[in-house]
This record gives C-alpha cells, structure tokens and sequence, in this order.
C-alpha cells in the first residue's frame, strides 16, 4: 500500500513528479510473488543442469568420472543413477525455494517493521506528458 505525499511538482520536461511512500508491503502478496519467482528459477536451474549433464555424458564426461572415482574407491562397478541424481537435484531445489521464501517474508516482516518506525521508502514518480500527434 502506498500513500501519496501532499506534494507534487512540474518537471522541467513538463511532466508531472509525484512523491510516493511505501509504508507497508503485503505479506501475503509477498509470499505469492517470491514463491512464483523462486520456483521459476529453480525450473530454469534443473533444465540447465539436465542439459549439462546430457551434453557431459554424450562428450564421455560423466564415464570419465565414474572410472576416475572408481578407480579412487577400488570400485571397478560405480556407476551414478541419472534419476538419482535428478531426484537430487530437485530435492535440495525445493529445500532451496523454502529456504528462500523464508528469507523474504523474514526480509518484508522487517521492512513494514521498519517502515512503521522511520516512514517508509520515498518512491518520486515522473508522469510524462502524452506524445503530440
């Protein structure tokens, strides 16, 4: 929620400055719109990392490591299970979105605290005047 400050002032440009305050942030709206975010980035990541991880074992990549570890381990059958691996990945992902949903609502919690005691953030928003035809 904003609130208007009682001033506004005529830009040299001719457009209009308006003074906003942010005093408050939704929390609810907050949760929804970090969740969407944060979900999304984290379907972006597991595509990525599927293509990494298909374009490393068509190049002999993931074969190399295996032996290598193998090798390491004296464990001439250690192989990685693809969907384990992606069950993984999607797991510390989702843990990673909580994670990050949790910080923000700790993160807005502070804001309208904060907001509430020194008065909010000052937004100054510049109208311009419609284009002549």
């Amino acid at each position: 929620m904003a609130r208007s400050a009682p001033s506004t002032a005529q830009s040299a440009s001719g457009g209009r400055r308006y003074r906003q305050t942010i005093v408050k942030v939704d929390l609810w709206t907050a949760l929804k719109l970090s969740l969407c975010f944060y979900i999304s980035a984290m379907f972006v990541l597991v595509v990525a990392l599927i293509s990494l991880w298909l374009f490393a074992e068509a190049a002999g990549i993931i074969s190399n490591v295996e032996k290598f570890i193998g090798d390491l381990f004296s464990d001439k059958s250690f192989t990685f299970l693809s969907i384990k691996v992606l069950q993984a990945v999607v797991l510390i992902g989702l843990l990673f979105v909580a994670l990050q949903v949790a910080i923000t609502m700790v993160a807005v919690s502070f804001y309208n605290i904060f907001a509430g005691l020194f008065g909010g953030l000052e937004v100054t928003i510049k109208e311009d005047d419609p284009p002549v035809r």
